[in-house]
């Protein structure tokens, strides 16, 4: 390989890997803290699993880290301010509801196509005195090691076929045959 082989594969293999984290949308990062602690992410577009106008929407088997949970995965129900504001956090496996919050509304749009907010939002326990604060940041996603992994050998293995000497004179004989 001479350098400018080398110089158009990194440039192409640059590309490629720009392409792939523009092409990941940006991930919501939640942290809970207070009398209630849990941490998860939701990907964008947030897609409920129910949803009713006006009121709320719930997202099913989120994972994360959530005090007193039996797994690592719960369903969240995010409220409209009509309702409240605020969300709840439910134990499926376990029957149980861990977390019940009023406070702002977290999202805007419609309940069925929410767009979460970023922001730090102060919440408190629903018909309690627990308070927590809740930060929503908007991080964008990169691409995990092994997908840029196999992105580079794929674009290795084509630059290499792509490379490949042909025999001597078939350029001729090819252009010969037009």
């Amino acid at each position: 390989m001479n350098i400018r082989s080398i110089s158009n594969y990194l440039l192409t293999v640059a590309l490629a890997l720009s392409s792939a984290a523009a092409l990941a949308g940006p991930v919501y990062k939640f942290e809970l803290t207070g009398a209630y602690a849990a941490t998860w992410q939701l990907t964008t577009p947030v897609v409920p699993d129910d949803s009713f106008a006006g009121q709320q929407f719930t997202i099913w088997n989120v994972v994360g880290t959530f005090e007193n949970a039996s797994t690592s995965m719960v369903d969240l129900t995010f409220f409209s301010s009509a309702d409240g504001g605020g969300l709840n956090i439910y134990d499926f496996a376990a029957h149980t509801n861990l977390l019940s919050t009023d406070g702002p509304q977290l999202y805007t749009g419609a309940e069925g196509a929410p767009a979460i907010l970023s922001g730090t939002f102060n919440l408190t326990q629903f018909q309690g005195v627990g308070q927590y604060t809740l930060t929503v940041t908007e991080v964008t996603a990169i691409p995990e090691p092994a997908t840029m992994l196999l992105t580079c050998c794929g674009l290795l293995i084509v630059t290499t076929v792509a490379r490949r000497k042909r025999p001597a004179g078939a350029a001729e004989r090819d252009f010969r045959s037009l």
